[in-house]
């Protein structure tokens, strides 16, 4: 079996397909990612690429993800011709085709199988955008998701089947292209995962915090940058009615300055020489908090963040109705007490009062409310966080590889249409 995997963070969500994958006695298994891909450790078949470069300053807003888009894709065609020409043809290409990195796969290789994971599809109502009210929406922004969503019909046209993580997520993608996703999650490593009353985590400050003392109870959040799509800006709010009720909760928030999804922060300063902060500059200007018992850790190392999770006595999940994050998942099955907001697709892994609590995302005092009472519930909190953990094993690795290789089972196939006449030469 010869199997590409394509990611423009190589290897994202598919590290352990590959390790699993090219592991296997006659397997071929190459990658394909950015420059910039931070790759797999013992993996040595990635073949990286290079936009030719940016996007055009003077493109139109609503074009600009698309020409992004076609860069992205123009700079993998490239890189797999090159592959073709060394004589590999893959089986299988399995991709993230959210940069444009397939646009031309089935033209390099057209008797290959694509399989697409496809996350997201974007919608101006019903989700993500709309969501919150301190955001309104406007038409330029409903025309612009509108165009963004030309890359992503592309892709579900020309992949051969596509995968989503969650009903919720299938959900959002047209009707037309139901028949053509499954509802598949890739995995997480459960394996690897579970409570550990030894635990500790040291802050930037020195404080040394064990989710055992309850003299400091611990708080915790996480997201992979602090903003208003995973509810930071509602999670400061609810760290300052707890600090208020609470003088001896400390907080530990994981996270980076960055924008991963949504807006930038207003900017600060003077107009001439304002400039737009992150959030977490933002909300500190907006909220009163106890520097002392407010740690941020900024991006973790994998063993630190876990161990963040373990020694927690409440763990804070908020999100939009958008995509489900992996640490959901994997505080689930470290027996992590969850407070989550009562939004897709949150609903469809945690039940309230069954192995979670769920509030709205919208009201701060009653998300508070419900993490004091977690916090200091540690007997009342055993039988939903036991069914947690149990629940989060629908979600491990063996489970995620074994539909995966239901969407890969297939005889190696034989190339059956002539090569493209296409060479590395010109202007493509």
């Amino acid at each position: 079996m010869r199997v590409l995997v394509i990611h423009q963070n190589f290897p994202g969500q598919f590290a352990h397909l590959v390790r699993t994958w090219s592991q296997r006695p006659g397997w071929d298994v190459r990658g394909l990612g950015r420059d910039t891909a931070p790759g797999l450790p013992g993996f040595n078949a990635l073949t990286r690429y290079k936009p030719t470069r940016a996007v055009r300053s003077n493109q139109h807003a609503y074009l600009r993800q698309i020409e992004d888009a076609t860069l992205h894709g123009q700079a993998t065609a490239r890189a797999m011709l090159a592959m073709r020409q060394t004589g590999f043809v893959p089986d299988v290409i399995v991709a993230h085709p959210g940069w444009g990195e397939t646009l031309y796969a089935k033209d390099v290789f057209p008797d290959s199988r694509l399989v697409h994971l496809c996350e997201w599809y974007y919608s101006a109502e019903g989700a993500d955008v709309g969501f919150d009210p301190e955001f309104p929406v406007s038409f330029d922004t409903r025309a612009r998701i509108r165009t963004w969503n030309a890359l992503h019909a592309l892709n579900l046209t020309h992949c051969d089947v596509a995968v989503a993580p969650t009903q919720w997520q299938k959900s959002r993608h047209p009707d037309i292209f139901h028949p053509k996703v499954r509802v598949h999650h890739e995995g997480i490593a459960t394996h690897e995962l579970g409570p550990d009353p030894d635990a500790t985590v040291t802050t930037p400050s020195g404080v040394v915090l064990g989710g055992g003392d309850i003299d400091r109870p611990v708080l915790t959040y996480v997201a992979r940058n602090l903003e208003p799509y995973r509810g930071f800006h509602v999670f400061m709010r609810v760290l300052e009615r707890i600090q208020r009720i609470d003088p001896r909760c400390h907080a530990l928030i994981v996270g980076g300055d960055e924008v991963s999804y949504g807006q930038r922060p207003p900017a600060t300063g003077s107009a001439k020489s304002g400039r737009s902060g992150s959030w977490r500059e933002h909300m500190l200007s907006q909220v009163n908090l106890d520097p002392t018992r407010t740690h941020f850790m900024g991006r973790l190392p994998r063993e630190q963040y876990l161990r963040v999770l373990q020694v927690s006595n409440a763990h804070v999940y908020l999100t939009y109705p958008f995509v489900l994050s992996w640490s959901l998942l994997e505080a689930m099955a470290c027996g992590t007490p969850i407070v989550a907001s009562d939004t897709a697709p949150v609903r469809e892994v945690l039940r309230d009062g069954e192995n979670a609590r769920l509030v709205d995302f919208f009201n701060a005092d009653a998300i508070a409310d419900a993490a004091i009472e977690t916090m200091h519930s540690e007997s009342a909190n055993v039988v939903w966080r036991m069914q947690a953990m149990a629940d989060a094993q629908d979600y491990g690795l063996s489970n995620g590889l074994g539909g995966y290789d239901a969407l890969l089972g297939l005889a190696p196939r034989h190339e059956t249409t002539a090569p493209p006449a296409f060479d590395l030469v010109g202007s493509f």
